[in-house]
């Protein structure tokens, strides 16, 4: 097919703009909104583009009735997407824990800004990382992705909605005001180039009996298609192999929820995704995700220059969250900094699995500034004095 944009070449866009392409690119075909700063540029070029190769865009009343869309665009057979804000994230979530409960395949994208409430609409914050995680109510788990650059913000958006399609699950990508609107050479491939994953869908009637069972042993049911004549019934509530409500037996809800955490868990190896520099002979390590990871990619030249061992571990999957690696990074350094902008997230993940080998530092920068390889150089410098 032909795309409203060139493909096979590189181009100079905004990280907004990435996320739209790379959807499109990755099979999106319905995408339902409404306008916050700093997202709206993925809705003006999703509503741009999509018309052009039969998509469809939709701006809803507000962000609740856009992510109730998405969710039922996807039963309907659509690879669907929204994207917002911290105001309209929170707004979200009540229907993010439905799409959890009825293992609904749907990308949402949150380019955070600095809150809470109205808070500061134009400038970046990584603030919502641990509501990207736990912001639903109940036992749960999804995927959280994490790009740094307006190249990863393309990549991970193909990469979130295969993991959408692949575990049935809703996929967050937590990106942010930075790299939202800066542009930056992007390289938008050819589609034959693109890995695309869709749903397993049923092989047989049987298989269609039961959108909430395990036929395959591998914790991901296929999905029927509404419209494609299977009788389906989905609900938020506590819900049997078949999807009928059974919310007052404890064996249904622990079998249900168990293996929704499961599949996510399990599969940790595939869905994490970090990158390591300067770590193998490093004295102290830096943790540090999105915007923040490129000053402290700096900052770790900076250190080495000045006889300094340090390394950085960037994390790109914040959801599921490898423990293990951490504390194996722990065993090896004197100390692990955790530079982030918020009073202190993922350094709390940081520390639990740290698990006491290592001291972990936080340090925090709010206000809507990243911070500068010379701040998280200077804070290490004192605190090695």
């Amino acid at each position: 097919m032909k795309y409203p944009f060139p493909v096979g070449r590189a181009d100079f866009i905004q990280g907004d703009e990435a996320i739209a392409r790379a959807a499109i690119l990755a099979g999106c075909r319905f995408y339902a909104g409404y306008p916050i700063t700093p997202a709206s540029e993925i809705f003006e070029a999703m509503a741009l583009y999509m018309p052009l190769i039969d998509g469809v865009v939709i701006q809803m009343e507000d962000e609740i009735a856009s992510i109730a869309a998405v969710i039922g665009a996807s039963w309907a057979g659509a690879k669907a997407m929204t994207a917002t804000s911290g105001p309209g994230f929170s707004l979200m979530q009540e229907n993010i824990g439905y799409a959890v409960m009825t293992e609904t395949p749907i990308v949402v994208v949150d380019v955070q800004r600095g809150g809470p409430s109205t808070g500061q609409p134009t400038l970046p914050a990584q603030g919502d990382i641990m509501q990207s995680i736990w912001g639903t109510h109940g036992d749960h788990s999804l995927i959280v992705l994490s790009p740094s650059t307006v190249q990863e913000a393309f990549d991970f958006t193909i990469r979130a909605f295969n993991l959408a399609e692949k575990y049935r699950t809703p996929v967050i990508l937590l990106t942010d005001a930075e790299v939202g609107h800066m542009r930056e050479r992007v390289y938008i491939p050819n589609p034959e180039e693109i890995e695309i994953v869709n749903r397993k869908l049923p092989q047989n009637e049987e298989e269609a009996k039961l959108p909430f069972g395990d036929p395959h042993g591998d914790l991901v049911p296929p999905m029927p298609i509404f419209g494609k004549g299977f009788k389906t019934y989905v609900t938020g509530l506590t819900h049997d192999e078949r999807g009928r409500p059974r919310t007052v037996e404890r064996e249904v809800h622990e079998r249900l929820i168990k293996r929704i955490v499961e599949k996510i868990e399990r599969n940790k190896k595939d869905i994490f995704d970090y990158q390591a520099y300067e770590l193998e002979d490093a004295e102290i390590a830096i943790v540090s995700t999105g915007i923040v990871a490129r000053s402290a990619l700096r900052a770790v030249r900076m250190l080495r220059e000045n006889g300094i061992k340090a390394g950085l571990l960037k994390i790109n999957t914040i959801w599921p969250f490898d423990f293990e690696l951490i504390e194996s990074v722990a065993e090896k350094v004197n100390a692990i900094y955790v530079p982030e902008m918020n009073l202190g997230q993922l350094y709390h993940l940081v520390k639990e699995g740290a698990n006491g080998k290592a001291p972990v530092k936080l340090i925090s920068k709010i206000g809507g500034e990243v911070h500068t390889p010379m701040e998280i150089i200077e804070f290490i410098r004192r605190d090695l004095k």
